[in-house]
């Protein structure tokens, strides 16, 4: 009778104790691998309302990956196009139009404690023009995505062949933060390049190579 509880217990254990290993393994990213990595940025800008509400076209922002390896950060300049005028949420723009309207007074300009800290970078004063006497300071973004040093990524032969940006960075235009979508991983980037052998994009057929030096040279 004791042999077998103490097999029931061992049995029990076992399985606890598998059970536990196949959960922490589903969780586990190999040395590199930081798909789901999502860090807060020093400024709370969301792709969300951008590149989905407002469907600004993410090479608009990031004009490098036409043109070079690396997508790059918007400089400041870019964000100041629109910013420059729209200083706060549309929504409390007009609210406080509404409210000054009713109590028959001027409308207080707004500006959203986000985007202050875009014109505080820039060294602008209250009416948004350079003060010389304030230090600009650049923006520290936390970067993202990175691959590591012995792999060769370029983002120009891929967005001249028409691969969108989500095929990588997944559905970035329903993002508040943005978050590393895929792995990217040798595997994962092999296995798209060899279903997309043969195929056609943005009209034009493709035939991304397999050689291992097209990635490592």
């Amino acid at each position: 009778m004791r042999v077998r509880v103490v097999i029931i217990v061992l049995v029990l254990g076992i399985g606890i104790v598998s059970a536990s290993l196949v959960s922490a393994l589903t969780r586990f990213n190999l040395v590199g691998n930081n798909e789901g990595y999502r860090p807060e940025q020093p400024i709370a800008y969301s792709h969300r309302v951008h590149a989905g509400e407002l469907a600004i076209p993410c090479l608009y922002c990031h004009p490098g990956a036409e043109r070079s390896r690396h997508a790059g950060i918007p400089s400041s300049n870019i964000c100041m196009n629109c910013h420059r005028y729209v200083t706060a949420p549309l929504g409390s723009i007009r609210e406080e139009e509404r409210v000054a309207g009713e109590e028959g007074r001027e409308v207080v300009p707004l500006v959203s404690a986000e985007l202050q800290k875009l014109y505080d970078s820039l060294g602008l004063d209250e009416q948004l023009v350079r003060d010389p006497e304030r230090e600009e300071q650049p923006i520290v973004w936390s970067r993202v995505h990175q691959v590591p040093d012995f792999v060769y990524f370029d983002h120009r032969p891929h967005v001249t062949a028409g691969v969108t940006c989500q095929r990588c960075h997944g559905p970035i235009e329903g993002m508040d933060r943005v978050r590393q979508f895929s792995s990217l991983s040798m595997g994962w980037c092999v296995n798209c390049h060899r279903e997309s052998g043969g195929t056609r994009l943005a009209g034009r057929p493709v035939d991304p190579s397999l050689d291992c030096v097209t990635c490592h040279y």
